[in-house]
């Protein structure tokens, strides 16, 4: 079962977005799509039409109770294909928390969940904290999300060795990491040179594909749209990128 971990080294770089594409591109293939939210903004609970979730992904993580995910697992209004463990802001408490295997608890809580999903989506806060130690902890792929901003480089040298780290110490079946540029405007040459550094330095992670900065975006999540099914030909545009990368993603799935 693919698990990807959008990641993010700072917060406004566009990952929540990226997560959202992803999900929207399986919601057309009508694959089953699992979203957790692990941001405390909620922002990807909220574009998937979920504002006031019974049980969260903090309880989740601080609940030991069997079962307690798969009661987490709360509908969207995306459709029955995809489906949101919710978050909230309470879910900052639990960065704080200590213990041997605080980087494991959602890897324990998910043993639980029947792999009936086609993919899931782990939506990171913007750090290399614990919590995206978790998330990290069960991902099969690593899409750490940047911009073409001055300190792209540096964050995702820090990004990458954090990943490798788990990837031999803890999760081997962590094997994939790829760098995604987001938010692009390649008619501007700061963001050309930005791009060129990133593939120099990073080679064949660096995803070929660009997210470009649009107003379809903003636009589709602000109506709890998937951008698959926003008309329009920015709307179109984004889809058949989000199809491209997913696609590199989870080569061999069918596009429905």
């Amino acid at each position: 079962m693919p698990t990807i971990a959008v990641l993010s080294m700072k917060g406004g770089v566009g990952k929540t977005t990226v997560t959202l594409g992803l999900a929207s591109a399986a919601w057309k293939r009508n694959w089953r799509a699992l979203v957790i939210d692990l941001d405390p903004q909620a922002n990807a609970s909220i574009g998937l039409g979920v504002e006031s979730p019974t049980i969260t992904v903090g309880d989740v993580l601080s609940d030991s109770r069997p079962g307690i995910a798969q009661e987490a697992i709360t509908a969207t209004t995306w459709g029955d294909h995809v489906t949101v463990v919710p978050s909230d802001a309470s879910l900052e408490r639990c960065s704080h928390q200590a213990g041997p295997l605080a980087t494991q608890r959602l890897r324990i809580a998910l043993a639980s969940i029947p792999r009936q999903q086609d993919v899931v989506l782990i939506d990171c806060p913007p750090s290399l904290g614990e919590i995206t130690r978790n998330a990290l902890h069960v991902a099969t792929i690593a899409l750490v999300v940047t911009e073409p901003g001055f300190f792209a480089l540096r964050g995702a040298q820090q990004a990458l060795e954090a990943i490798d780290t788990i990837r031999r110490t803890t999760n081997p079946a962590l094997t994939r990491s790829v760098l995604l540029v987001n938010r692009t405007r390649m008619t501007v040459a700061e963001h050309r040179q930005r791009v060129q550094e990133l593939e120099e330095f990073y080679g064949n992670l660096v995803s070929p594909t660009r997210i470009p900065e649009r107003n379809a975006i903003p636009q589709s999540e602000a109506a709890g749209m998937p951008i698959h099914a926003w008309e329009s030909p920015a709307g179109t545009e984004l889809a058949n990128l989000f199809d491209t990368l997913l696609d590199d993603l989870v080569p061999g799935g069918s596009r429905g």
